[in-house]
């Protein structure tokens, strides 16, 4: 079998790593493809410096991240609880339904902060009550808070 030649990626490569990754790859593929088009370059010590000092400012920036979202966990716990205010019709039932961007509104009022609605999982509400949801603020970090639906 062929000798595997070591490089280090300049660019994301589907199926095969992102930006500053080592990677072990065919001799042919690195000479006819990745190094003409300049997606990767040999391994030498000082492109291995350039790949550690980044994947430290990465570490760094990923952990003052996961800092900022346990803050604003934090501040969401204090808040508690949030109110919407929907209309209703026969035993209780809400009309419509309450929404992600509902809350994240309310959110972003309480804490003065936006969140992303993508992150926030409701449970299924049809009716007045009170209910728990999720709040993903990292992929470390997720909040519970509580929603009262009340009516209008």
């Amino acid at each position: 079998m062929a000798k595997r030649v070591q490089l280090v990626l300049t660019q994301d490569i589907l199926k095969l790593g992102k930006n500053g990754d080592l990677v072990d790859v065919a001799p042919g593929y690195a000479r006819n493809y990745l190094l003409p088009k300049k997606m990767a370059v040999p391994v030498t010590a000082g492109v291995l410096k350039q790949v550690e000092r980044r994947r430290e400012v990465e570490r760094q920036r990923q952990l003052e991240l996961k800092q900022q979202a346990q803050e604003l966990k934090a501040a969401l716990e204090k808040v508690g609880s949030f109110t919407i205010a929907k209309q209703v019709g026969e035993k209780e039932a809400i009309f419509g339904t309450v929404t992600d961007r509902e809350l994240a509104t309310l959110i972003q009022q309480a804490i003065g902060q936006e969140v992303d609605r993508r992150g926030i999982t409701l449970p299924d509400i049809s009716k007045l009550g009170t209910y728990k949801a999720d709040v993903k603020l990292h992929q470390d970090v997720t909040a519970t808070v509580e929603v009262k639906v009340v009516a209008e």
